[in-house]
C-alpha cells in the first residue's frame, strides 16, 4: 500500500474538489494538521490527546480539522504508515551500489539517525504509539515497519555471515536492540547539541558491530 491509498483507508474528501483552508492548498493545510498532532501526541500520549488540542494546535477550528481528519486514529495512522514509507523507500534509495555488508549497516544507521534528526516527535510517536492503531490501520502500519525491519534484518545476516561469533546469537534479539538503541534517541540526544547525527550514527554502528562480530574469551 502506498501512502495515497494509505490515505484513502479513511475516505478523505479528494483534493481536488474539498474546499482550502487558510493557509494554503488542501494538501498543504492537512500536512500542517498532521505536523501539529504529531507534537500534540508526543506531548500528551495519543490517549490524552483530544481533538480539540490538536486543532487549537494547528490553529484551526474543530469543525475545519474533521473536514481533514475524520477521527484522531486517522491522524496516528497516516503520520505513522507516512514515516515508515519515508524510512523504507530511503533506506533502498541508499543502498544501491553498496555492496559491503557493514557499508550497508553503516547507511542504514546514518539514514535512520539523519531522518528522525529533523523528525524527532514523529520518532517518539512511532515509538510509543503502535499498538494505539487497531484493525486495519494497525495492520497496514505494521505491515510497513515489519518490511522496514526485514531489511535490516538481512543486512544484519549478511554480516554474520562473513565473521560469525562465537557464541549464540539470535537475529531477532540482534535486530530489535539495534532498533531498541535507534529509537531511544529522542529520550537523551539533542541534534542541535555538540553531538552531530554522523558522529552518533558511526558510534552506533562501531559499537553494534563490535557486539555481533566480537569473539567472547
Amino acid at each position: 500500500m502506498d501512502s495515497q491509498r494509505a490515505d484513502q483507508l479513511f475516505e478523505p474528501p479528494p483534493a481536488e474538489t474539498a474546499p482550502t483552508a487558510a493557509g494554503g492548498t488542501f494538501e498543504t493545510r492537512r500536512d500542517h494538521i498532521l505536523h501539529a498532532a504529531t507534537h500534540v501526541f508526543a506531548q500528551y500520549g495519543y490517549e490524552k490527546a483530544s481533538m480539540r488540542t490538536i486543532a487549537k494546535a494547528a490553529d484551526v477550528s474543530l469543525a475545519g480539522l474533521y473536514h481533514y481528519f475524520e477521527r484522531k486514529e486517522q491522524l496516528l495512522f497516516v503520520m505513522q504508515f507516512r514515516v515508515f514509507s519515508s524510512l523504507l523507500s530511503n533506506l533502498r534509495e541508499r543502498l544501491v551500489g553498496v555492496d559491503e555488508p557493514r557499508d550497508r549497516l553503516c547507511t542504514m544507521i546514518r539514514a535512520h539517525v539523519t531522518y528522525f534528526a529533523e523528525h524527532m516527535a514523529e520518532l517518539k510517536v512511532c515509538s510509543h504509539e503502535l499498538d494505539s492503531l487497531e484493525g486495519e490501520t494497525y495492520d497496514q502500519a505494521r505491515e510497513i515497519r515489519l518490511a522496514y525491519y526485514g531489511l535490516t534484518r538481512e543486512i544484519i545476516v549478511s554480516i554474520i555471515e562473513l565473521d560469525p561469533p562465537d557464541y549464540p546469537l539470535d537475529l531477532h534479539v540482534a535486530t530489535m536492540s539495534l532498533f531498541g538503541t535507534l529509537n531511544w534517541l529522542y529520550r537523551w540526544w539533542n541534534p542541535n547539541g555538540p553531538t552531530s547525527p554522523k558522529a552518533v550514527a558511526t558510534q552506533i554502528t562501531n559499537q553494534f558491530l563490535a557486539g555481533i562480530s566480537g569473539h567472547t574469551d
